[in-house]
């Protein structure tokens, strides 16, 4: 099937425009990683169309195109599945270099500074902005049993993984708040100079989660300048949604278009065709099974083959993923 034709289902608004070469973000508002990959969007002024995933399980249309990882988001692109925020910002380089997520002059810094905030700072920010007050105000107006629901998929999520609590994550949230104050002294309007990068992204996407935790949001307080860089972060936008999608027509999409072709480099212990799974090495370490069709020090790609997608090519970064021969 060409990877140029268009995917159309009824009851799916504008599916008959998204062709296999459109960005398609499965996300949800209140993910926060979902806030960090609309924001790129937005500094890089990209379209894209819209499907709304469920915040817990079961994910029947996610399982589907992706073969079972069910962390939010992943971005769509015809029969190509990007998973994780961290390949979804090398894809959104690849398509429109500038401006440019890793700016030259401090690309190193900002890839490091963004894989801590993905990691200790968001498994600091979340379990703090989670505490009972701050549960409550996001989910006010909903029933019970939907917190409660979110709480316990959560927690099937996280088993086994350490995260402060309570005055713990106060404690180092409040340390955090301070360093990252001190980075935008003198002026400055951008963590790491003056442009935003994805450093800016990465840190914003956890405070903009504390924010919306009622009273405990007021942690941000006393960080004015912290608080003023947010409000430049939140300008720059989500980019252009040009439609939104339901998970069939995402699924029709997929069936119709053909995987880009992926290169297993030799060297690195696995060779193309291998039967593989990869799962997260933190949490939510629900495994993929497939056949492996690309590899690098970078990144994975599984081949799998789906009664509703047809064939799809999965995408994973390399770094915090365990990539196995399956059994």
């Amino acid at each position: 099937m060409s990877a140029s034709t268009s995917a159309s289902t009824s009851g799916a608004a504008s599916a008959s425009a998204v062709t296999a070469d459109d960005l398609v973000l499965h996300h949800y508002a209140g993910s926060p990683f979902a806030e960090k990959a609309r924001l790129m969007l937005g500094l890089k002024g990209l379209a894209w169309h819209s499907v709304t995933v469920p915040m817990i399980l079961p994910k029947p249309d996610v399982a589907a195109l992706t073969g079972g990882y069910r962390r939010t988001p992943f971005l769509q692109i015809g029969a190509d599945i990007y998973c994780d925020t961290t390949l979804i910002a090398e894809v959104l380089e690849g398509r429109r270099p500038t401006p440019s997520l890793f700016p030259a002059a401090v690309a190193g810094q900002a890839r490091l500074l963004s894989q801590w905030a993905g990691t200790d700072l968001f498994w600091t920010a979340l379990p703090y902005a989670m505490q009972p007050a701050g549960a409550a105000a996001m989910f006010a107006g909903a029933p019970p049993e939907v917190l409660q629901a979110f709480v316990a998929d959560r927690k099937a999520m996280t088993e086994g993984m350490p995260q402060p609590r309570g005055g713990d994550a106060g404690a180092a949230l409040s340390q955090y708040l301070e360093w990252l104050s001190s980075m935008l002294t003198g002026g400055r309007d951008w963590l790491l100079g003056h442009a935003p990068s994805i450093a800016d992204l990465s840190v914003y996407h956890p405070l903009w989660f504390v924010a919306k935790a009622g009273p405990l949001a007021e942690i941000l307080a006393p960080h004015e300048a912290l608080r003023a860089w947010m409000a430049r972060v939140a300008g720059i936008g989500h980019g252009e949604r040009a439609g939104k999608l339901d998970g069939a027509a995402a699924i029709a999409l997929a069936q119709a278009s053909t995987p880009k072709p992926a290169l297993v480099e030799e060297g690195l212990g696995f060779a193309r065709g291998d039967r593989v799974t990869v799962a997260p090495s933190d949490y939510a370490r629900d495994a993929v099974a497939g056949e492996l069709v690309g590899l690098s020090n970078d990144t994975v790609t599984l081949a799998r083959d789906d009664e509703r997608a047809g064939r799809v090519h999965v995408h994973f970064p390399r770094i915090r993923y365990v990539l196995r021969k399956a059994a």
